[in-house]
């Protein structure tokens, strides 16, 4: 899986949290597991 530049990730054992500053090869690992990617946020609504 290639890491993309701005994706979060998040380990679910610890909590950690790392956001990807460089593109790139390989997986993001944490506690003996790969981390899971976090979806984005909904922005709130200008009305």
């Amino acid at each position: 899986m290639a890491n993309e530049l701005g994706k979060r990730f998040r380990c679910d054992n610890c909590g950690t949290e790392v956001l990807c500053t460089k593109a790139g090869g390989g997986a993001v690992t944490c506690c003996d597991k790969e981390m899971e990617l976090q979806k984005p946020k909904p922005l709130p609504s200008s009305d």
